[in-house]
């Protein structure tokens, strides 16, 4: 049986609920409040509760303070899939790679996980991903060029596009 663990970690968007397992992160979401019902939710799909463990984060927590120093620019932790299945999961890898301080519509994100009518399908499974900042949704934009809402948090998408271009190349 796999091992999960947990930890919160502190970031300037604020507080990041971090799980992992053996296989690597299953879950990055930032908090809007207290992460037990953030935490109750993940369980629940993992039909386990993780372990509070910061040192079993670490090298996903070192890795975000690097991201956000302006000193990361691809993350390289182990990704495990397991809470996202179908054309969520091929979305969301296609999404993986748009590269730093570089943007994506929703319909050119559907073009590259081979499903060319599915810009749509492509926003739900931005908006739904469980792994946020490392699966970097905030680079999907709409084809207008404006950013969207962000799981109704636009600011915080504003802040991650403006931090990638202000340390991009």
């Amino acid at each position: 049986m796999t091992t999960t663990s947990y930890s919160v970690h502190p970031t300037p968007i604020g507080r990041a609920l971090v799980v992992v397992s053996d296989e690597g992160l299953v879950a990055l979401h930032i908090l809007d409040g207290p992460h037990d019902d953030e935490l109750a939710e993940v369980s629940a799909a993992l039909r386990e509760v993780p372990d509070h463990d910061a040192d079993a984060t670490v090298h996903v927590t070192a890795q975000l303070d690097e991201y956000f120093a302006g000193r990361r620019r691809r993350f390289d932790v182990p990704l495990d899939w397991r809470l996202v299945e179908g054309f969520t999961r091929e979305a969301l890898q296609a999404v993986c790679e748009i590269p730093y301080a570089q943007t994506a519509s929703y319909g050119e994100v559907a073009i590259a996980a081979q499903r060319p009518r599915a810009h749509r399908a492509v926003g739900t499974a931005c908006a739904r991903t469980p792994i946020s900042i490392v699966v970097p949704a905030h680079r999907v934009v709409r084809a207008d060029g404006s950013i969207g809402e962000y799981g109704g948090r636009p600011e915080i998408k504003r802040f991650l596009l403006d931090l990638e271009a202000a340390t991009g190349e």
